[in-house]
C-alpha cells in the first residue's frame, strides 16, 4: 500500500471513529450537542408523618424504589432531623429504616429521589411472581369467578389479551352478572380492585405482581401511590392500569413499590402515613447526562475528563482548543498561503488573546514587538553570540512587559495589565527571527510575516472562543480525532495556494 493510500485510510479511520464515539454519547448517553439544550429531572418526595407514643422509641421503615426500564435514579436523599437512617434488603425488597430513641409530638420525615428518563436503560429485572394468599370467599363467588374466567379465556390468546379483557370487563358500564357480583363485593377501593384482579390472574397461573406507582406529572402534591399490576409475558413485564388496561408508554410512570408488602411499617408511633409529591425541574442536558452516567459508572465516562478535579478540567478546557488553532494554522498556511513568523506562534498568540481579550492583546503585541525590535537593532551592533543575544532580548522583553503593566496600572488601564499572559519566550524568539529576516530580506518580509501571524492568530482566536466549538471540544474530546484526520489529509496537499492564484491569472485569459 502506498503512503498516499495509507494516509487516506488512516484519516478515514480517525474521522469515522470520532463520529461513532460522538454519536454514541449523543444517542445513548444523551449528551447535548449544544450548550443551551435542557432536559427534565423529576424530583419525587415522600413525606412520612406520624405521632409519638408515650415513652416509646420510633422505628419506621418504608419500601424504597428499585430499578425500572427507561428510568434511572440519579440521586436520593433522606431529610430527617436527628433520626438514624439505614437501608436494608429483605427478600429482594429495599427498605429505608428511620429510628430514634426518644420522640415527642408530631414528626415528619422526608425521603426524595431524582430520576431521569432514558429509553436505552434496561433494568434487567427477573421474573419474580408473588405469592398470593387466596381469598376466603363463598362458593357462589367462586362459581362466578370461574364462569367469568372461562368466558374471557375463550376470547383471549395469551396473558396480555386475557388481562386486558379482564380489566375491560370490570370497567364496563353494564358488566356481566358474574363481574358485577365480584365488583360489588371485592372492588370497593382502587387497592381492593387491584388485589382482586391479581387473585383472578393468579388463579389462571399467570405471573403477576402488584404495583404502587406515580404518574410523572408536574406539581403534584399530597398524593398516594396508584395501584397497578404487572403481568409477565415472553421474558418481559407489562404494566397495566386497573381502569384503562395495558400501558404502552411506561416511561410516564414511576414504579415505587413492587409486591404486596405494606409500603410503610411503624413501631412505637401512631397515625403514620406517607404522601408523595412530584416536581419537574429543567436542568442543562449535560448535567443530567453526567449525573446519570457517573451514577451508573459508564466506562466511557469513568476514564474521561469529567472525573478530574475542577481545576484540571478548567485547564483542559483551554488545552483542548489548541488543536482547533492548529487546524486554522494548517489551513491558512497550506491552503491560503499566508506566511507566519514561526509555525505555531499564532496559536500561542491566540491563547494569549483569550486571556487579554482581542483588541488590547493586539495593541500589546505590536507595542512589545516594536520596542523589542528597536532594542534588538542596537544589540546587533555589539556582535553578540546568538544565545547571549536572545537571552538579552528575553530580559529586555520582561522589562518592557513589567514597565507597560506598571504604567497601565497607574493610568488605570486595567486591560493592559493582562500583558503578563503573553508567552515571553515566544515573544523574544519572534523579535529575534524578525530581526534576522529584516537583515536578510528587508522590512517588507517582516511586515508580511508579522501581519500574517496576527491575521492567523485572530482567526484562531475566533475559532477557539466560539462557544459552540468550545463546548463540543470539552464534552466531545473525541472530535479531535477528526481534526487530526483532517490535518493529516491537508498535509498531503500539493496544489496551488489561494494567495498564488493571482500569479497565474493570465492563464485564465
Amino acid at each position: 500500500m502506498t503512503s498516499r493510500n495509507q494516509i487516506l485510510l488512516f484519516s478515514i479511520i480517525l474521522i469515522i471513529t470520532s463520529i461513532a464515539l460522538m454519536s454514541y454519547k449523543v444517542k445513548v448517553l444523551n449528551f447535548p450537542i449544544f450548550q443551551e439544550e435542557t432536559t427534565n429531572i423529576w424530583n419525587i418526595e415522600a413525606k412520612i408523618s406520624f405521632d409519638s407514643k408515650k415513652n416509646q422509641s420510633a422505628l419506621v421503615s418504608m419500601i424504597l424504589p428499585k430499578k425500572q426500564d427507561g428510568i434511572i435514579i440519579v440521586n436520593e436523599e433522606s431529610s430527617s432531623a436527628d433520626y438514624g437512617f439505614t437501608k436494608r434488603k429483605l427478600n429482594s425488597t429495599n427498605k429505608g429504616v428511620w429510628s430514634k430513641r426518644e420522640i415527642e409530638g408530631s414528626q415528619v420525615i422526608y425521603y426524595s429521589i431524582d430520576i431521569i428518563k432514558d429509553k436505552y436503560y434496561k433494568a434487567n429485572l427477573e421474573a419474580e411472581p408473588i405469592e398470593v394468599e387466596p381469598m376466603e370467599v363463598p362458593s357462589v363467588m367462586v362459581q362466578a369467578a370461574n364462569s367469568l374466567l372461562n368466558k374471557i379465556y375463550d376470547k383471549s390468546s395469551d396473558s396480555l389479551t386475557f388481562t386486558s379483557l379482564l380489566i375491560k370487563e370490570f370497567n364496563l358500564v353494564q358488566p356481566s352478572q358474574a363481574a358485577k357480583m365480584i365488583k360489588n363485593n371485592y372492588m370497593k377501593t382502587a387497592k381492593e380492585k387491584r388485589d382482586a384482579l391479581v387473585q383472578l390472574l393468579n388463579k389462571m397461573q399467570y405471573k403477576v405482581r402488584t404495583i404502587g406507582a406515580l404518574y410523572l406529572e408536574d406539581k403534584q402534591r399530597n398524593i398516594v401511590l396508584t395501584p397497578m399490576l404487572e403481568v409477565f409475558h415472553k421474558d418481559k413485564w407489562y404494566l397495566f392500569d386497573i381502569n384503562n388496561g395495558l400501558i404502552e408508554n411506561s416511561s410516564e410512570i414511576f414504579i415505587w413499590q413492587r409486591g404486596s408488602q405494606f409500603l410503610l411499617e411503624a413501631e412505637g408511633v401512631k397515625n403514620s402515613n406517607v404522601r408523595f409529591s412530584v416536581t419537574k425541574n429543567i436542568v442543562p442536558a449535560r448535567n443530567a447526562a453526567l449525573s446519570k452516567d457517573l451514577k451508573n459508572q459508564s466506562t466511557l465516562l469513568d476514564f474521561s475528563l469529567f472525573t478530574l478535579p475542577n481545576e484540571s478540567q478548567n485547564t483542559f478546557k483551554l488545552l483542548l482548543l489548541v488543536p482547533l488553532g492548529a487546524l486554522v494554522v494548517v489551513i491558512m498556511r497550506v491552503i491560503v498561503g499566508l506566511k507566519t513568523s514561526g509555525t505555531f506562534m499564532p496559536i500561542l498568540l491566540s491563547m494569549a488573546f483569550i486571556e487579554t481579550s482581542l483588541l488590547p492583546g493586539i495593541m500589546m503585541f505590536i507595542l512589545v514587538v516594536t520596542m523589542g525590535l528597536i532594542v534588538r537593532s542596537y544589540l546587533s551592533h555589539l556582535n553578540l553570540l546568538l544565545v547571549a543575544r536572545i537571552s538579552s532580548v528575553l530580559i529586555v522583553v520582561v522589562g518592557i512587559m513589567a514597565f507597560v503593566a506598571i504604567l497601565s496600572h497607574k493610568l488605570e488601564l486595567e486591560y493592559a495589565t493582562s500583558i503578563t499572559f503573553f508567552p515571553i519566550i515566544i515573544l523574544a524568539w519572534t523579535i529575534e527571527r524578525m530581526s534576522i529576516i529584516w537583515e536578510e530580506d528587508g522590512s517588507k518580509e517582516v511586515f508580511l510575516q508579522g501581519s500574517g501571524s496576527l491575521i492567523v492568530s485572530i482567526i484562531a482566536y475566533f475559532a477557539m472562543t466560539n462557544s459552540v466549538l468550545s463546548f463540543i471540544t470539552f464534552n466531545f474530546p473525541e472530535v479531535l480525532l477528526a481534526v487530526l484526520g483532517l490535518i493529516i489529509l491537508l498535509g498531503r496537499y500539493s496544489g496551488y495556494r489561494l494567495s498564488e492564484l493571482y500569479r497565474f491569472k493570465s492563464m485564465v485569459k
